[in-house]
């Protein structure tokens, strides 16, 4: 299972940093070249640790490697934590399965501890999401305070 990970993820970052890059256009709706930007400058800071939690993260385990790839993150680094990453996922999945399975809450509640499974593993992905709409709108805010405050001399 580890080996299957770890090979979908290589293959995911070598995509992402041979193909990735020519969506970017300056002119996209979506994929502009101050988002690649940004991104980049995510991986170089936070990069390892990304791979590393994506891993337990649905849709994002997905996206990561490609993303990783396409940022240029240095290719021993981004193997090393999907490696380690993928190890980690597997075992911690397998082994918790196990012992969680053994106890009667679990085997007699399964779609609560689901539930509660998938939640957690997204809270993080919520939590960031409305930290961000939130600055954004405070940014928003800020500018429009500024342009309708008159200025010093009186203007």
């Amino acid at each position: 299972l580890s080996l299957a990970a770890i090979l979908g993820d290589q293959l995911n970052y070598q995509i992402g940093r041979n193909f990735g890059r020519r969506l970017f256009k300056e002119e996209s709706r979506f994929f502009k070249l101050s988002h690649l930007r940004v991104t980049e400058e995510f991986y170089a800071k936070h990069g390892s640790k990304t791979v590393l939690l994506a891993r337990f993260v649905p849709i994002v385990r997905a996206l990561a490697p490609f993303v990783a790839g396409m940022s240029a993150m240095p290719y021993r680094t981004f193997c090393a934590w999907s490696v380690s990453g993928a190890i980690l996922w597997v075992g911690v999945c397998l082994f918790g399965g196990y012992f969680l399975g053994q106890t009667p809450f679990f085997k007699d509640h399964f779609e609560v501890a689901l539930i509660v499974v998938v939640l957690f593993s997204i809270a993080p992905a919520i939590v960031e999401f409305v930290r961000h709409r939130g600055r954004k709108k405070q940014a928003k805010l800020a500018i429009s305070e500024t342009a309708a405050s008159p200025s010093p001399n009186g203007e």
